[in-house]
């Protein structure tokens, strides 16, 4: 069993025991539940294109970056000209901290992109109800029809999807719903990184879909190569979060990328 199987197997026992104690009508009563969502594809097409992480740990890397203030590095990810956030909210592997959402839901102005591994339309509901403005579809964890129902209850709610892939299989799952592709550099079975897959990958997605490419971008010129093959935007975190000071390393990335592009 890989690591990703675990992942899935533990999400999935999780989500039971959760679902036990509070039903989507509990989540659908929350406050946050009610606000009006903010586009992270529209921030994407219109901004810098750079959706900064904020994660502590991967299964990979292990630890990056344990006694994370997310308030502080959320402010300097906002200083710094991000289009948009992305926050892990698994803990067994991701070690997410429960209110870490919560803590950056209070402070950013800027769309927010639930990273999990969502296994269950209930996760979909308890994500608007935490104030998530997006969420992420796994294609290689989930069936066709389970993407196509997922992208409709989310829709519904008004939650954006960006649907992941990492190899040509995961194209046969989509359903033509997609507005946002992530294309992820990492393979998700070894979790090793290959830039030129994605970049073959993206050659096969229409023009009107928004293409962010996701993992293993190391630095601008790496952006700008991505950019230069299709994608609209990146989606980074383990290059800011291993810094001490991760939103003066994302100010950095962004200044140096907008100087090589122009």
């Amino acid at each position: 069993m890989n690591i990703l199987e675990k992942i899935v197997r533990s999400k999935k026992q999780e989500v039971q025991k959760l679902k036990g104690d509070k039903s989507m009508s509990d989540l659908e009563k929350s406050d946050t539940f009610q606000r009006m969502t903010r586009s992270l594809q529209g921030n994407i097409i219109n901004g810098t294109g750079v959706i900064a992480e904020f994660k502590r740990a991967s299964p990979s890397k292990g630890i990056i970056h344990d006694m994370a203030d997310p308030q502080k590095i959320v402010n300097g990810y906002m200083e710094a000209g991000v289009s948009g956030i992305s926050v892990l909210t698994d803990k067994p592997f991701f070690k997410a901290c429960s209110n870490d959402f919560e803590e950056i839901r209070k402070i950013s102005y800027l769309p927010l992109l639930r990273k999990e591994f969502m296994v269950d339309e209930w996760q979909i509901i308890e994500s608007k109800s935490m104030g998530a403005d997006c969420i992420l579809l796994i294609a290689c964890i989930l069936t066709p029809q389970q993407i196509k129902n997922f992208q409709r209850i989310a829709g519904d709610i008004g939650l954006e999807t960006l649907v992941e892939v990492h190899s040509p299989s995961d194209l046969d799952k989509l359903s033509g719903l997609e507005s946002m592709i992530g294309v992820n550099n990492r393979n998700l079975d070894t979790f090793e990184v290959d830039l030129s897959a994605s970049v073959a990958l993206v050659s096969q997605l229409d023009n009107s879909i928004t293409k962010i490419a996701e993992s293993g971008i190391h630095s601008p010129e790496d952006a700008r190569m991505l950019s230069q093959a299709g994608f609209d935007g990146w989606l980074i975190g383990e290059l800011f979060m291993a810094e001490k000071d991760p939103g003066q390393a994302c100010r950095a990335f962004i200044q140096h990328l907008q100087e090589i592009t122009g």
